[in-house]
């Protein structure tokens, strides 16, 4: 028997300290792709639509695919943003009939309404189609899964990897469970387990460390009849909701007190290896310090900042570890990206190879991580932005930083964009003329996704913290939502 699935991908992290809000063009500026131009761009690509399209070909699937959209982590997602996505996907649901709802979704989206953005999706869908029909979502690791998640949608698949590249699997999980849940072959349905942290204290962390063997214990899991999905989901610390924190859900049928027993016994191992962390946070001008003295006859030192990650809404555009690496003198560099569309705007108006005087970087909020510099750059290339990744996040797919510029100063190269975006594959250097391999010193800013693509490059890694909006000390945040006592906040 063929099934009429309605299919949709809308994600969006958010961080709730950014002071710049996701409005509709803010998907825009990332992707808002109709059904036609999805499938074309996302549909082979390493994506959870990619792996919604495998199964629909395998059993003959009419897949109704509304459309994708994802914005770039920052601020509360607008109620118009939201309901601008979310209202062609509920209303398809009143205009026809569907066997099945299969949803790419992240999982830490908060509106400027409610605290939860997926939950907020999946009620408004079961208000049309009820509580019957068979829903599977997918999630990013860094899913802050609510319970409502969890009683609104029967097969809950999040990704296992991080750096992810795992999407197209996750979507093909989910998929698949799907097509068993309608054949009438399984029943399911997700419990969850949690425990009060903001976030797994390595952040999800599955190249090393104690996650590894979760993950492992996951997968083993997942052999046993009665169980479809086990997801561990790291959390998202820069959200200040009430549900916050790492999550263990099991997707299961049968005895659901010893699924329970499972879920549970992992998060009391999250719980208990809470002081495991794994990453050494170096101040800037230690990283920097390394830097001007590292030998890269091996390859070159990789430096991280984590605190201005703009994967995790932070604002791309903090100075701090920039002004370090001039200060100590770090030739033959490069250093990315600087968001900072004002000083595109006026590079855009000299040749290359002019030198012009700029006030670089700072401006969003200069009480944070540095504000801008002063610096006298040397133009050497100007673009619309556009790139493709080739790297195992993002092979294949189409991005943009917006209008760019690239820069050198004191033998620095400085990648200028207008749209923040974390560095996370190798062409978002090399598309402007940058070459990473030929380089002494990589900066970028950037949580564990550019391990996929930069480390197999690296000599050495090492990663700092800029003191800007995602930094991992949370102290210094003002929380006012989570639940209380909270690790790492509270003496717990």
């Amino acid at each position: 028997m063929s099934y009429r699935i309605l299919s949709a991908e809308f994600m969006h992290e958010t961080n709730t300290f950014s002071r710049i809000a996701t409005d509709e063009q803010a998907f825009r500026n990332c992707y808002y792709l109709d059904a036609t131009e999805a499938i074309a761009q996302r549909g082979r690509a390493n994506t959870e639509l990619a792996g919604f399209l495998e199964i629909a070909d395998t059993y003959a699937w009419e897949l109704d695919h509304i459309h994708s959209a994802g914005a770039g982590p920052a601020g509360k997602v607008t109620t118009a943003a939201f309901d601008w996505i979310c209202d062609p996907v509920v209303a398809a649901t009143r205009h026809k009939h569907y066997d099945g709802i299969l949803l790419g979704l992240h999982g830490a989206m908060v509106t400027d309404f409610c605290e939860d953005g997926e939950g907020e999706l999946l009620q408004r869908l079961r208000t049309v189609v009820g509580s019957r029909m068979p829903i599977a979502i997918t999630l990013d690791l860094h899913a802050n899964v609510s319970e409502k998640m969890c009683e609104l949608a029967d097969i809950v698949v999040s990704y296992k990897t991080y750096p992810h590249i795992d999407m197209r699997v996750a979507g093909r999980q989910a998929a698949q469970l799907l097509q068993r849940t309608l054949s009438g072959e399984i029943n399911p349905r997700t419990i969850r387990a949690s425990r009060p942290m903001l976030e797994e204290v390595n952040g999800g962390r599955t190249d090393i460390g104690p996650m590894t063997e979760w993950i492992k214990a996951a997968c083993e899991r997942e052999l046993r009849p009665d169980t479809y999905a086990v997801s561990i989901n790291g959390g998202f610390a820069s959200a200040d909701i009430a549900e916050v924190g790492p999550t263990v859900l099991v997707t299961a049928e049968g005895d659901m007190n010893i699924h329970r027993a499972f879920a549970e016994g992992i998060a009391d191992d999250i719980w208990n290896s809470r002081q495991q962390v794994i990453n050494d946070y170096l101040e800037v001008d230690a990283a920097a310090a390394i830097g001007a003295q590292f030998d890269a006859s091996k390859g070159p030192l990789i430096i991280a900042d984590y605190a201005d990650n703009p994967g995790a809404g932070s604002y791309g555009d903090a100075t701090n570890l920039l002004s370090a690496l001039l200060d100590a003198g770090v030739l033959n560099a490069c250093f990315g990206p600087m968001v900072d569309p004002e000083t595109v705007r006026l590079l855009n108006q000299y040749e290359v190879g002019d030198t012009v005087e700029v006030r670089l970087g700072g401006k969003t909020d200069p009480g944070i991580g540095g504000g801008p510099l002063e610096l006298p750059v040397r133009l050497v290339l100007k673009s619309d932005g556009h790139y493709t990744g080739s790297g195992a996040m993002i092979g294949g797919l189409r991005r943009s930083f917006g209008a760019s510029a690239v820069v050198v100063v004191d033998n620095i190269e400085i990648l200028i964009t207008s749209v923040a975006q974390q560095l996370l594959d190798l062409q978002q250097f090399k598309s402007f003329g940058v070459d990473p391999e030929s380089k002494s010193v990589v900066a970028l800013k950037s949580m564990q996704h550019f391990r996929a693509d930069f480390e197999p490059i690296a000599g050495r890694v090492i990663v700092c913290d800029s003191g800007a909006l995602c930094t991992p000390r949370y102290q210094l945040l003002e929380y006012h939502n989570v639940p209380r006592p909270i690790f790492p906040l509270d003496p717990v």
